[in-house]
This record gives structure tokens, C-alpha cells and sequence, in this order.
């Protein structure tokens, strides 16, 4: 059984060779290949390891692989609920990605290169997530570095190739830091396995040598460093906004809904296993985690690009996730809400990312244009790109009934849930007292509402208003084959799971939680959630209603003004 854990990584790897060599003699045959590759270690994955644990809950027990003889410290691998969640999620993303690929690169060169660092890619990624050491988690950390890489640079213009040397800078940069934490991690603690971090660390701060508790705290602020590069954090976002508008759209739905969560992977064990219900370190990462999704969210309301847009919304995005993660260290024994919002809200991510970039693609290999002035009325008479659209506007914008309602709430909750125990004096401020958290919680429902603003400008764009030239427009709607048949359906697929796991978050969602919240050392029973009592369903609505007051008066006043025509167009109002 604990073979098996090679498969996943080692199954695509070396698959890239023998379909890189394919299509070298026969490209449709190497489409298909890659297809075929990608499906099979999807399924292999849901039957083995997904569905087993999922009817298992939290109690199915994990199991490992170590490889000794491999790279010095060896390889360490294994499989518990977290991993068999997210690894499923990831190679689902893969298959969407891959099959959409085909049609999205029927004219592009070089398809045989990106097909082959594609796969790679998404080997290293199961690497990542399969890691029971931090040694292991940095190999494959930096290999799915370099390899997406490629994908930055895949069009080869002057443009693509500086956002690509920013991407690779960025994550040079961020894996030399990264590995300087593990030399200190290593020296002080004496392991870098994830499981037995815990203890040693706990060992470590309670033997009251101040030394050894600095050099602690330096490892795992360097450790944090390096993930938070790769998740997007401000501010080490930048690589965002210059590589998702060049990147190919399947690169994008990748790079964005799951190569940013391999950082978050990271930031998740330093949080649970080096710095453990750690109020100082919660406090440090709510700090960027509201930073980051307030500069996000302002970044996407004043783009005018729809790939940029979608950029500067994961950038968004990634802060309301890093919150979680704060909350969870600031509510010690009490985080269930923070532990389970954030899992929820990464998964819920990956997805609404992996739909509304594909989206943009279909967009995109219509028309070559991303500009929302040009790209304006595309989708007025395209019925399944306008629901698969939806669904994510909707999902990503928090409405009830659809996941990610369900997956902010928690968090939100998390922090309400931290201010009443703090109010009562159950719990000590650590740095930041209930006003300071009173502001934040506003931050966040803010935020929300900018999160609804800027999805609403790109939906109205697209398939609500107009064109400003009558013949565009025209042209527009008659264009019927779109997108292909399998490329629909599999879009559609994805979309269907925001209203689904929306409607039964308690029978569907809270399961997914059951699953992985060992992960993050929780494991007691949590009590049932009633999403959908006034209570919670409040908050949403605050956030929903800012939003659509922002869309009225800062998307149709400040970001919009009268063209030569006299039609209204959008404005690139950011120096």
C-alpha cells in the first residue's frame, strides 16, 4: 500500500517523457496521451485515496512511505485526509486544464514543451502535498518552481518573458530563504519531520533557553517567507498581476487556483506544527493576511484587463485564507471555525479560479483580446459560458447558497467568535485589542464587498452591455461554436459544484472538513454550523450590500466616463 505513494508523483513524470516523445511523430495522438495520463491519475487518486477517507471522516488512519536512500536526507512521503482531499482537487484541476488545452492551443507553437511541463508541474505538486518532511516538501517545492516557469514564458513576447523572470525571481529568492529556514529549523530542532515538529518545537519553547527560542522564531519566519512567496502574500504578490495576463488561461487556472496553495501548504505547517495555537505568530500572519486582501481587492476593482482582474483577486483571495490561518493561532483550543473555514476557503479557491480563468480563456482564444472596452458584449448570446460565469461570480462573491458563502463565513465567524472572547475576558489581547479587531472585521466585510464590485464589472462587461461598435457586437453574437463540446461540458461540471456544495454545506461540505482538519492538529468534534440562520447569513449580506453600492458609485462613477460617442467606457484610473 505505502508503494502507492509513488505513483501519484512519479506516474506523470515520467509520462511526460514517453507523451512528449509521442508528439513529436503525431500532436493529436499526444493530446490524447496527455488526457489519458492526467484522467487516470485523477480516478486512481478518487478511488484510493479521496473516497476511502472521506467515508472514513477523520478517522481513517494515514499511512507512509520513506525513501532513505534518495537525496542525501531522503524522500518521506504520506497519505491522511488533508492529502487525499487536496491532492484529488488538484489532479481534478488537472484534467479541466488539460482537456481544455487542447482546443485553447490549436494555434499555438511549442504546445509539445508545455504539455511536457505540465505534467511535470503536476507531479511535483503531488510531491508537495504527499511530503511528510520539509526536505521532501522543499525538492518539490522548487521543482514545481522552475517547471511552471514555462508556463509563464509560453508565448515567448518581450512581455511574457519579464513576467516570467519576475515569477522565477520571486521564487528563487523566495526558496533560498526558505532553505536558510531549514538549515535553522534542522540545527535547533534536530528534524524536519511535519509530524514531529509539534513536540520538538513545544520541547524547544518551554526549555526556556532564549537562544534556542529566537533561532525558532527565525526559522519559521523564513520558512513563512518562502511559501508566502509562492501563495502570493503582499508583499510578495507581485508576480500575480504580471504573469497571469501572458500566461496561457489553462497556465493561469493552475498557477493561480493550485500553485498558490502549495504555499499555502506551507504556511499551514509552520503555523500548526512550529508555531502551535501561537497568539504572537496568529497575530503577525492576520496582519498580512488583511493587508493582502485589502490590496487585492483594490487592485482588481481598478483593473481594466480581465486576466489581470482575476490576478489581483487571487492576490485578494490569498488574504482572506491567510486570516484563517491567523485566527486559528489567536483562538488556541478553540479554532474549529478558523481551521475548517480555511480548508473550505482553499478548496473553494482552487476551484472558483480554476472556472472563471478558463472562462477568460474561451474569451481569449475567441477574440485575443483582454481589454474590457473590446472584449464588452462577447458573452450576450453564449448561454453556458454566462451560467458557468455566474456560478463563479457568485461563488467567489460569497452569496448564500453557493460555497463560498460557506467557507467565508467561517471565517468570518472565526473572528467574531475572537472578539466575544475577548470582550469577556476569556482571552488576553496579544497585540491587537477588540477595536483593532473591530476594524479588521470591517476590513473583511469591506473587502467582501470589493470582492463583488469587481466580479460584477466583468460580468456586466461581458454579457450584459453592449458593445460600443454596433458591427462588433454583431459579430459577437453570431459567434455559436465558442468553445467545443467536451470543453463546455467538463466547465459546466465544474460549476455545478459551487450551487451544489452551497445548497448541503452540512451534509456535503462539513464532510470535505472532516477530512482534513487533522492536518492542522484539530481533532476533537466541532459543533454543527447553521449556515443559513440571521445570524450568519448578516454578515454576508453587509458584505453583498457594500458591494453593490461600490459598483455604483465607484465602477459606473469614478472607473467609467463618456467616450467620444458618447457610449461609457472603462478607465484605467491606477497610477
Amino acid at each position: 500500500m505505502q508503494i502507492n505513494l509513488l505513483v501519484p508523483v512519479l506516474y506523470p513524470i515520467l509520462a511526460a517523457f514517453v507523451v512528449y516523445g509521442i508528439g513529436r511523430k503525431n500532436k493529436n495522438i499526444r493530446d490524447y496521451a496527455a488526457d489519458f495520463v492526467v484522467v487516470s491519475e485523477f480516478l486512481l487518486l478518487l478511488i484510493t485515496s479521496f473516497i476511502p477517507y472521506l467515508l472514513g471522516g477523520g478517522a481513517k488512519e494515514a499511512y507512509e512511505l520513506k525513501l532513505t536512500y534518495v537525496a542525501g536526507l531522503g524522500l518521506h512521503l504520506t497519505m491522511d485526509g488533508f492529502r487525499a482531499l487536496y491532492t484529488t482537487v488538484a489532479a481534478f484541476m488537472w484534467v479541466v486544464s488539460t482537456v481544455f488545452s487542447r482546443e485553447y492551443f490549436k494555434h499555438y507553437r511549442n504546445r509539445n514543451r508545455y504539455t511536457l511541463f505540465l505534467l511535470w508541474t503536476l507531479g511535483a505538486t503531488m510531491g508537495v502535498f504527499l511530503s511528510a518532511d520539509l526536505f521532501t516538501t522543499f525538492l518539490f517545492f522548487e521543482m514545481a518552481s522552475f517547471t511552471s516557469y514555462v508556463w509563464v514564458a509560453q508565448d515567448e513576447k518581450r512581455e511574457a518573458l519579464r513576467a516570467a523572470e519576475t515569477y522565477l525571481a520571486i521564487a528563487v529568492i523566495g526558496g533560498l530563504v526558505m532553505l536558510m529556514g531549514l538549515f535553522l529549523l534542522y540545527n535547533v530542532v534536530g528534524t524536519l519531520e511535519i509530524g514531529a515538529l509539534k513536540e520538538a518545537c513545544a520541547a524547544v519553547t518551554a526549555s526556556g533557553v532564549e537562544d534556542g527560542s529566537k533561532r525558532l522564531v527565525a526559522a519559521g519566519v523564513c520558512l513563512f517567507f518562502g511559501f508566502a512567496a509562492k501563495a502570493g502574500a503582499v508583499p510578495l504578490h507581485v508576480w500575480l498581476p504580471k504573469a497571469h495576463p501572458v500566461a496561457p488561461a489553462p497556465a493561469s487556472a493552475l498557477l493561480s487556483g493550485m500553485l498558490t496553495k502549495v504555499g499555502v501548504f506551507g504556511i499551514l505547517v509552520v503555523n500548526s506544527q512550529i508555531f502551535f495555537h501561537d497568539g504572537s505568530f496568529g497575530t503577525f500572519v492576520l496582519t498580512i493576511g488583511v493587508i493582502t486582501m485589502l490590496t487585492g481587492a483594490v487592485l482588481a476593482l481598478f483593473s481594466v484587463d480581465l486576466k489581470r482582474t482575476l490576478a489581483c483577486s487571487s492576490v485578494s483571495q490569498i488574504g482572506f485564507i491567510l486570516i484563517g490561518v491567523g485566527m486559528q493561532g489567536l483562538l488556541g483550543e478553540e479554532n474549529a471555525l478558523a481551521v475548517r473555514g480555511t480548508l473550505l476557503y482553499m478548496v473553494n479557491h482552487s476551484l472558483f479560479k480554476l472556472v472563471l480563468f478558463l472562462c477568460a480563456g474561451v474569451v481569449f482564444m475567441n477574440l485575443h483580446k483582454l481589454d474590457l472596452n473590446m472584449i464588452r458584449g462577447f458573452g450576450r448570446k453564449k448561454p453556458l459560458l454566462h451560467g458557468v460565469f455566474l456560478c463563479g461570480v457568485l461563488g467567489i462573491a460569497g452569496v448564500p447558497f453557493f460555497s463560498g458563502y460557506v467557507s467565508k463565513t467561517l471565517v468570518h465567524e472565526s473572528m467574531v467568535e475572537y472578539m466575544h472572547l475577548l470582550a469577556e475576558g476569556h482571552v488576553q489581547a496579544v497585540i491587537y485589542g477588540l477595536p483593532a479587531l473591530q476594524v479588521m472585521e470591517w476590513l473583511f466585510l469591506i473587502s467582501g464587498g470589493m470582492t463583488l464590485a469587481y466580479m460584477l464589472k466583468l460580468y456586466i462587461c461581458i454579457f450584459i452591455e453592449k458593445n460600443a461598435d454596433a458591427t462588433v457586437q454583431e459579430k459577437y453574437d453570431g459567434m455559436t461554436s465558442y468553445v467545443s463540446v467536451v470543453s463546455g461540458v467538463l466547465l459546466a461540471i465544474s460549476a455545478s459544484l459551487f450551487p451544489v456544495l452551497g445548497l448541503f454545506p452540512n451534509r456535503l461540505f462539513d464532510k470535505l472538513a472532516d477530512m482534513g482538519q487533522g492536518f492542522m492538529n484539530l481533532t476533537e468534534n466541532h459543533h454543527t454550523v447553521h449556515y443559513f440562520t440571521w445570524v450568519n447569513l448578516k454578515g454576508s449580506l453587509i458584505s453583498l450590500a457594500i458591494g453593490v453600492l461600490l459598483y455604483v458609485f465607484v465602477v459606473r462613477g469614478l472607473l467609467m466616463k463618456r467616450g467620444e460617442e458618447g457610449v461609457q467606457i472603462y478607465v484605467n484610473r491606477w497610477n
